[in-house]
């Protein structure tokens, strides 16, 4: 039985209303010596306790798409097939343009939200480059069967969960692909094919969407075998111009960091509420070590970097979450790096999903112009935010100024 399935959630539902059931009718009617009474009446207790807690506990992981699979929850798992050395550039010396056509099969895919908005595939791939072996979900825009589309590359944006998190989470919680749709069809956002590939590849571990050789290849799974996959499968701009990356929390961090590391790979990333230093996830693999760290923060990178890489980065956060670490990617940054960086007020919400909702919209009109997409699509690059009038939904999505931050909404 699925763990986001609706059967589970109904067994538990039943459950948890029998247990509290069985105390009201059997309580005094237990019979026999004391303790075999106190034993049963604490076992009816147990009982009721535990299907409350496991009810809660499948709620709020529906609602935040934490744990997909049992294997993640229980951390018996493991996607990674293969984890060779493949060098500074996450090929290992292959011409990955020039490996075979991948051919994948598709199916709808199920859970909350998955048939909204047209709905969302998934499919099951193997990381030829990578060595990782993992499920990636696929959002098409409504223009992408249009016959006056067909013969148009689309842009596309991959989207990143946090740790723990599912792929789902960017369709699920954040309904992102029912936001965007309207828009879409509007014309006031670019019709993007959305990308959400599993990032949770290891039992009990953050990859932080780096490769640990003798681990885990997770930035050539991201990077290198997931898009040459959408490239293979479906009408999408080469790379960069036409891709970028999107994640929250730890999905943020990867985000930035595969979009500095690789411009020839991305022209632009969205990074909402995220960190520079992996070492701000405990279980992060890209931890590790000193090297680690340096070769995954996006800081270190850009600070490093022999040309400034051509890349814009869409940097949202919170005082103490993410805002601080957009600043210092934004004061290292040199031309043509580009940093926005988007103060989300403290009052306006914690690290979840509620917070990150309302920033999906902002984010992406800023990144069909960012994507070169907006001379495609009417109105796709929105004016610039305004101080005057802004309420407290504003600075949540981020539609509001950092001068206006400041006030009461």
């Amino acid at each position: 039985m699925s763990l986001t399935g609706t059967p589970f959630l109904l067994t538990l539902i039943a459950l948890s209303v029998a247990a509290l059931a069985l105390p009201l009718l059997v309580w005094s009617r237990v019979r026999g010596p004391r303790v075999l009474r106190a034993t049963a009446r604490t076992l009816m207790l147990l009982f009721a306790q535990g299907t409350a807690v496991a009810l809660v506990f499948v709620l709020v992981n529906n609602a935040n798409n934490l744990y997909d699979t049992w294997d993640d929850l229980l951390g018996t798992g493991s996607h990674v097939r293969q984890a060779a050395d493949l060098g500074p550039d996450g090929t290992g010396g292959i011409a990955v343009e020039s490996l075979p056509r991948v051919r994948q099969t598709f199916s709808r895919a199920e859970g909350p939200g998955m048939h909204a908005a047209g709905g969302v595939r998934v499919t099951q791939l193997e990381g030829r480059v990578s060595g990782v072996d993992a499920e990636v979900y696929v959002w098409l825009p409504p223009q992408y069967d249009d016959p006056a589309y067909r013969k148009r590359a689309f842009p596309v944006v991959e989207l990143l969960p946090g740790y723990p998190g599912s792929a789902k989470s960017w369709f699920g919680t954040l309904r992102a692909h029912e936001q965007l749709l309207p828009l879409m069809r509007e014309g006031k956002v670019a019709p993007f094919i959305l990308v959400a590939p599993r990032t949770a590849l290891l039992p009990g571990a953050d990859t932080g969407c780096a490769n640990v050789p003798g681990t885990v290849n997770a930035d050539s799974w991201l990077s290198l075998d997931v898009p040459k996959m959408v490239r293979d499968n479906f009408r999408a701009q080469p790379a960069p111009q036409g891709w970028a990356v999107a994640g929250y929390s730890a999905g943020a961090h990867c985000a930035a960091k595969l979009a500095v590391a690789h411009p020839d790979r991305y022209r632009a990333a969205i990074s909402l509420s995220g960190y520079n230093d992996p070492a701000a996830e405990r279980t992060s693999l890209a931890a590790q070590s000193r090297t680690l760290r340096e070769q995954n923060n996006p800081w270190v990178l850009l600070r490093r970097a022999a040309e400034p890489p051509p890349v814009a980065l869409y940097v949202s956060g919170r005082p103490g979450d993410g805002y601080e670490d957009g600043t210092a990617l934004q004061r290292e940054a040199k031309a043509p790096t580009a940093v926005r960086v988007v103060l989300v007020p403290g009052d306006a919400g914690g690290h979840t999903m509620a917070l990150w909702r309302p920033q999906v919209v902002p984010a992406f009109r800023w990144l069909t112009a960012q994507t070169g997409q907006a001379g495609a699509v009417e109105g796709a690059s929105p004016p610039g935010p305004s101080s005057d009038g802004s309420r407290r939904a504003a600075l949540a999505s981020g539609s509001a100024s950092r001068a206006a931050a400041g006030r009461r909404p």
